[in-house]
């Protein structure tokens, strides 16, 4: 499971609050003294914003106007002081709200897969996959090939009594379903090195 990201910009207060408990929490805390400072490390593309949430004490028009930043992460704390356990709801609430966005919605090729849903849409054309089949396509796409026993291990879990026909079944089934539905025999690539989606 990924772990979210709490990015909190200008908001000193709050970072030490959750600073303090943060080993009751299920997400990483990362603070930034301005927008500056954070629009520094947004442009220099090493945030994950895909499973982040940007909180700030008031909106700024820096933060609105970049295109770098989906607004729908950004949350502001405007009515302060609040209650820790208020708090802590609110923030929970914006991250299942984000996770829930982000998941609807991410883009492999040409394609779209929806977690939530686990389909796999492309031309209007859309596909129920398993959540196994969801996990390959997750763990093959922009990765350099990956051999059978590396997908046993990150997909299905070591397990010594799983037999590689089974890995072999499961990519030959879901390469099939995507053929013919979309008619596409190159969404996964078979390759010396094993399978990829590139």
């Amino acid at each position: 499971m990924i772990r979210q990201n709490i990015l909190i910009v200008g908001f000193r207060g709050l970072y030490n609050i959750l600073e303090e408990i943060k080993n009751n929490l299920t997400y990483k805390i990362f603070n930034y003294i301005n927008e500056n400072e954070f629009l520094k490390s947004l442009n220099s593309n090493s945030l994950d914003l895909a499973n982040s949430l940007v909180i700030v004490k008031s909106i700024n028009t820096k933060l609105i106007d970049n295109k770098k930043l989906d607004k729908r992460i950004i949350y502001a704390f405007e009515n302060l002081p609040i209650e820790i356990d208020k708090l802590l709801e609110l923030i929970n609430v914006q991250l299942i709200k984000q996770k829930y966005n982000y998941q609807s919605k991410i883009n492999i090729k040409n394609y779209i897969i929806n977690l939530n849903s686990r389909t796999i849409i492309k031309n209007n054309k859309s596909l129920k996959l398993t959540e196994k089949e969801i996990n390959i396509i997750l763990f093959l796409n922009n990765k350099k090939p990956q051999k059978i026993n590396i997908l046993q291990n990150e997909v299905w879990g070591y397990s010594s009594g799983l037999e590689t026909h089974t890995v072999e079944t499961h990519v030959y089934r879901l390469r099939k379903k995507i053929k013919d539905m979309f008619d596409d025999d190159n969404f996964i690539l078979s390759h010396d090195d094993g399978y990829l989606i590139q």
